[in-house]
């Protein structure tokens, strides 16, 4: 299958997050592509109303696309444990929703552990869907995952959201104790990038 290769040297990063507009930023900055985000613009953030990361992440980027005029792009990542049959997966910050409209993510991992702590199977993965949407209605979408297991009690400092919970295959560590120049290299969204870049940037 033939992708649509990206020609513009600047595109819209659908986000409000300042956090995932540096990581994104840097790793298109390595193509030579400029990012303006959502939130600089100031861009509605639509509902995400699918039920995958792709279709959320799709809704995103066409949102952005339809309301910049520019090639968009988006992300939607999450954390999903086997035993739970893939929960919390899309509804990842939401089981971090406190009353006050605040997330706890410590109450969200606690979660997991209350629920899944008799099965025997520790399997978990991240996933990243990452999507490009043109003006025109055409989209290029990619899935990366990091496999792993989920462990109790939490451990480490550097990362966020579920990463205290989360030690990749293959290594002793959780992403949240990893340099994260480490973290990054073998993350979800470095694997959906991979694959984005491979079938629709130009080369370095």
């Amino acid at each position: 299958m033939s992708h649509r290769l990206l020609t513009e040297k600047r595109l819209c990063l659908a986000t409000h997050n300042a956090g995932k507009a540096r990581e994104v930023a840097a790793l298109l900055a390595e193509h030579g592509i400029q990012v303006v985000t959502a939130g600089e613009l100031g861009l509605p953030v639509p509902d995400e109303t699918e039920t995958t990361f792709i279709g959320n992440a799709t809704l995103k980027a066409q949102a952005a696309a339809r309301a910049s005029g520019m090639v968009s792009m988006a992300d939607d990542s999450g954390f999903s444990v086997a035993a739970l049959d893939g929960a919390p997966g899309v509804y990842t910050a939401d089981w971090a929703e406190q009353p006050d409209g605040t997330r706890d993510y410590a109450a969200a991992m606690a979660k997991v552990e209350r629920l899944a702590r008799h099965a025997a199977d520790r399997k978990a993965w991240f996933s990243c869907a990452l999507v490009l949407a043109w003006p025109d209605g055409h989209v290029e979408a990619f899935l990366g995952e990091a496999p792993g297991q989920w462990v109790w009690p939490p451990r480490g400092a550097m990362g966020f959201g579920y990463d205290p919970m989360f030690v990749p295959d293959g290594e002793g560590l959780t992403f949240a104790e990893m340099d994260p120049a480490r973290k990054h290299a073998i993350s979800h969204r470095a694997a959906a990038f991979r694959l984005l870049s491979g079938a629709c940037l130009p080369p370095r």
